[in-house]
């Protein structure tokens, strides 16, 4: 396994814990497994769980991926940043598809619905991280 990918996947990994942690907390214990009544619009809870861990993960993630997974990036931090942000918030999108789909459709509990769309978007992210985010430019 190259140092890279592994790094990916440790840091990958530590966040994705992170994730999935306050996920199942915030699920299970802010929200109760209570919906969020905004007035205008209902969120589901375990759709909202969805953006309280999002607070969690993403400065983690992002600090783990640049100074860890891929420390030899000769894109400006900003740069990085601003595609980081595009890339976690396509893969909210993902996670909210998946997530309903698993829970509303296959009746999957949704702590379990969580893990299996984690498993999808991350493969997803990687990819994604690697020849986008934090791509390294060859020089001519």
């Amino acid at each position: 396994m190259p140092v890279q990918t592994f790094r990916y996947a440790a840091c990958g990994g530590a966040s994705t814990a992170l994730d999935i942690v306050m996920y199942w907390f915030s699920f299970n214990f802010i929200l109760h497994k209570n919906n969020v009544h905004l007035g205008f619009v209902t969120i589901s809870a375990y759709v909202a769980s969805v953006f309280i861990a999002f607070c969690f993960s993403f400065p983690t993630g992002f600090f783990l991926n640049r100074h860890i997974s891929f420390p030899g990036s000769t894109l400006h931090g900003r740069i990085q940043l601003f595609r980081y942000f595009m890339l976690v918030i396509i893969c909210i999108g993902l996670n909210i598809v998946f997530i309903k789909l698993f829970v509303e459709q296959c009746h999957i509990y949704p702590t379990i619905a969580k893990v299996l769309t984690t498993v999808i978007v991350v493969c997803f992210s990687y990819v994604t991280q690697k020849n986008f985010t934090f791509k390294i430019e060859q020089t001519k």
